[in-house]
């Protein structure tokens, strides 16, 4: 198993001009726990995980990806990193130092290729979490973060070379070359993927549920709560995980999933999958046809990128 100083996804930090609304729909029917806020930030944790929070939200003019983090083993390994980083000519945000969000922690931030935000972190407190009951259809934690990229393979290239992800899959389409990309930074299938998009945006974010049962029920939760479904209920090929897409109040697409595949990193080959074969799309055959349209709600907004997110 290859060494990394990344160990895993955090949180995921969004930026919103309705953030009353946006607040309501993660905290109600989406099914997170807000910890701590106040006026126009709220952090909000997911009920198994052991994360001070899976997302932030930040009241602002203007919609965007605030911020993606990563957690690291030690402070010496996010130092580590930090020098890599620096010497490699990655733009530092903010160097190495104590953080002031919820449990504290050691870390610093800079930006990717694509001008998005990364903050590696360590030693922040493990919050106090619990083990889901059956037919409790709320996430147990944060699963992976998707994002589009103009240059699919110069990004993929970038997070390969200074972070050390691996590339576990990829999608292709006959009409499109490869679209696709899904990148891990532990045995779980991906924590990351990025997606060939025409502008750099958030593509969507992911969260874990504790089963089946409980990915189905929340799925039927936010249907009946007139919350709209743009891809789902199917299972992917790539992963072999759930999904159902939906979109929250600003356009950004969230996904309920589950079962993610754990892969045996020693043995594992990258695969071509392609995209067009409905057997990849989903193997139950249960969800809508992937199309263009479905495509496009996740192509976002565009982001301008290369944004110093506020420090908390």
């Amino acid at each position: 198993m290859p060494a990394r100083l990344i160990t895993h996804l955090r949180h995921v930090d969004l930026a919103v001009p309705d953030y009353d609304r946006q607040r309501e729909f993660y905290s109600g029917v989406w099914g997170l726990t807000e910890v701590a806020g106040d006026t126009g930030i709220s952090f909000l944790a997911a009920e198994g995980s052991p994360e001070q929070y899976v997302v932030r939200l930040r009241r602002a003019d203007e919609k965007r990806l605030d911020l993606v983090s990563f957690g690291a083993a030690s402070p010496a390994d996010v130092d580590a990193l930090a020098a890599r980083l620096g010497a490699a000519g990655v733009a530092i945000v903010a160097d190495p130092g104590e953080l002031a969000t919820p449990g504290g922690g050691y870390g610093f931030r800079f930006f990717d290729i694509d001008g998005r935000t990364v903050e590696v972190s360590a030693g922040v407190a493990v919050r106090e979490h619990r083990r889901l009951e059956e037919r409790e259809a709320v996430p147990v934690r944060l699963s992976h973060v998707v994002l589009n990229a103009p240059d699919l393979d110069a990004t993929r290239a970038w997070y390969e070379t200074h972070l050390d992800f691996a590339l576990s899959d990829t999608l292709t389409s006959p009409h499109m070359g490869k679209v696709m990309h899904f990148m891990r930074c532990n045995p779980q299938h991906h924590s990351m993927a990025i997606a060939k998009g025409p502008h750099t945006s958030l593509h969507h974010v992911s969260f874990e549920m504790r089963g089946l049962d409980e990915y189905m029920f929340g799925t039927g939760r936010l249907l009946r709560a007139g919350v709209r479904m743009i891809w789902g209920p199917g299972r992917h090929k790539a992963g072999d995980n759930t999904f159902s897409y939906f979109l929250d109040p600003h356009g950004n697409t969230v996904e309920y999933t589950t079962e993610l595949e754990t892969l045996d990193e020693d043995a594992w080959h990258p695969h071509l999958y392609d995209f067009s074969d409905p057997d990849v799309t989903d193997q139950w055959g249960t969800a809508n046809p992937m199309n263009e349209l479905v495509a496009k709600e996740s192509f976002n907004d565009p982001d301008r990128g290369v944004f110093v997110a506020p420090p908390v």
